[in-house]
């Protein structure tokens, strides 16, 4: 898959039920629009459903990062780009991006660890071969382009002078 085909995995309608009482979408809403763009990655990489189901492994998410930039409302349609930051044998790193509305702009990010498991034992495993390229050569096509900036970033606060 090249950048070009990473530009946008997946898309999705705000539901009127994702707002919140203070009229925008519920943070809990952005996470499961970036959960449903990480299984678009997994279907594209060979690791989705159909994997699941014929090799009892799958993928656990380990750690998640969410940045929240602007509001997003009932109605807005949304675009997720994604990022193979990092893979190794049983670990992968991605960052995807969310946009909003017809003017796109930025809405979050998160930035995930997923661990590759075995479901038998719920334990880490390495990836199968053929998923670990396809995995290898999105994050080399991906390279020259600049990290996001929330990459790697941990939540603190500032002190105040």
């Amino acid at each position: 898959m090249t950048p070009e085909e990473m530009a946008c995995l997946h898309t999705e309608r705000v539901r009127p039920d994702w707002i919140d009482y203070n009229g925008h979408m519920n943070l809990a809403y952005y996470v499961l629009v970036f959960d449903h763009a990480t299984d678009a990655l997994l279907d594209r990489v060979g690791l989705g459903a159909a994997y699941r189901e014929a090799t009892g492994g799958s993928v656990f998410v380990a750690e998640a990062h969410v940045i929240y930039r602007s509001e997003v409302l009932a109605g807005e349609d949304l675009r997720v780009a994604s990022r193979v930051v990092d893979v190794d044998e049983k670990r992968l790193r991605l960052f995807h991006e969310m946009t909003a509305g017809d003017d796109r702009r930025p809405a979050a990010g998160i930035e995930l660890m997923i661990l590759h498991v075995d479901l038998a034992s719920r334990r880490t495993r390495p990836f199968p071969a053929a998923p670990l390229e396809r995995l290898r050569e999105l994050r080399a096509a991906q390279a020259a382009l600049p990290l996001p900036r929330e990459v790697g970033r941990g939540i603190s606060m500032a002190k105040k002078r």
